[in-house]
């Protein structure tokens, strides 16, 4: 064979070599961490915003006129009911007061008298030697006479109470203010009482908050599997409370008050729950963070890390694999964390398998190699 036609299938061969080793080979598909969906009995939350508030708060004024003769407490003092804590000049309200019991023993001996009177002249009206106008005179002086005693007692009475008002006593147990006035002041003049100082209650302590109309539903509807009509809530239906700088719910009370209409205006109930707070950790209008537990027949729910979760416009989705190996994208509405996990609440079946890591890999429509784990492993 000539030299020049072998050199020409040598070349040949080695052209055709190239052309099958840069033929194009597709990529594996990208792998993925996909996991199910936890399974786990959970319970159901109603979940609000509300403020404390004082079950009692009163401005304690002067309801007499005098000078401020002392004050039995120091700001900030906790007292109990009946505890006086300011005293205004009694001593000519007790005056006032013997004078009036002295004007009252006086109506009542003058009544006697006078009703005595009255007797002997029905016995000698009896006897025909009384005329009828003497009688008549007798028996309205004796009525007289009952008329100021009456009145003698009302003025006693009143007396009592005005030289009772000497003394500002506590009207329940609470924490007294700073007091507004001074010693020596003239207090209970004008055209308004004088505020002395205010007692704020702090034991027990309300939370005040409101719940939407859907809310409400929900919860009537749980409050009816549990035999608890709405009239009856007061004291049955626990709420869990938390503040600000608080994890979790750690203060716990009961629901003490549900407005019996919902405000037109924010399509809203208002309630109320009542709290023990014997260490003052709640003080009126501090912000707190409600839940009140909703106790279903059904309460298996599935969880997912919220790692696997993405938004668009049209809300929450998750990533799922389907029996091809090929991404789907699944709308999905979600619930509340329970143990760092996201409930969902529609839009999965529990042998669904999510995309739980490698997500920018995982593109809807395209096909991956999926790599199983579990769900409560995903940080």
């Amino acid at each position: 064979m000539p030299r020049s036609t072998i050199i020409a299938i040598a070349i040949a061969a080695a052209l055709s070599g190239c052309g099958e080793g840069n033929k194009y080979v597709a990529p594996p598909p990208p792998k993925v961490t996909v996991a199910q969906p936890v399974q786990k009995q959970i319970t159901r939350y109603l979940e609000a915003t509300g403020n404390a508030a004082a079950v009692n708060s009163a401005n304690l004024v002067a309801r007499v006129q005098g000078y401020l003769q002392d004050i039995k407490y120091k700001d900030g003092d906790e007292v109990k009911q009946g505890a006086p804590l300011f005293v205004i000049e009694p001593e000519t309200y007790r005056l006032k007061a013997e004078q009036m019991r002295a004007a009252q023993d006086g109506a009542e001996a003058s009544l006697k008298q006078l009703e005595a009177d009255y007797q002997r002249q029905v016995d000698l009206a009896a006897r025909q030697v009384a005329s009828k106008a003497t009688l008549d005179q007798a028996l309205a002086a004796r009525d007289g006479g009952k008329a100021k005693v009456q009145q003698a007692e009302v003025d006693s009475k009143t007396a009592e109470i005005n030289y009772g008002y000497t003394t500002v006593s506590a009207p329940f147990d609470g924490v007294v203010t700073a007091r507004q006035v001074s010693l020596g002041e003239l207090v209970g003049g004008g055209t308004s009482p004088t505020v002395l100082a205010t007692i704020v209650q702090l034991n027990p302590i309300h939370v005040n908050f409101n719940i939407s109309e859907p809310d409400v539903l929900r919860v009537r509807a749980s409050l009816a599997q549990r035999g608890i009509r709405p009239g009856e809530v007061r004291g049955r239906v626990p709420v869990e409370i938390g503040l600000q700088n608080e994890t979790g719910y750690p203060h716990q009370g009961v629901i003490d008050y549900a407005a019996p209409n919902v405000d037109p205006s924010t399509g809203t109930l208002a309630v109320r729950a009542l709290l023990q707070n014997e260490h003052r950790e709640l003080l009126p209008g501090f912000f707190a963070r409600v839940r009140v537990p909703l106790p279903q027949e059904n309460q298996q729910a599935l969880l997912l890390p919220d790692t696997a979760l993405g938004s668009d416009q049209g809300g929450r989705y998750v990533l799922v694999v389907n029996a091809d190996s090929v991404v789907e994208q699944r709308k999905v509405t979600t619930g509340p964390l329970v143990d760092g996990l996201r409930v969902i609440e529609t839009g999965l079946k529990p042998e669904d398998r999510i995309v739980v890591g490698g997500l920018v890999r995982a593109i809807p429509g395209q096909k991956v190699d999926p790599q199983t784990q579990t769900a409560s492993a995903v940080k």
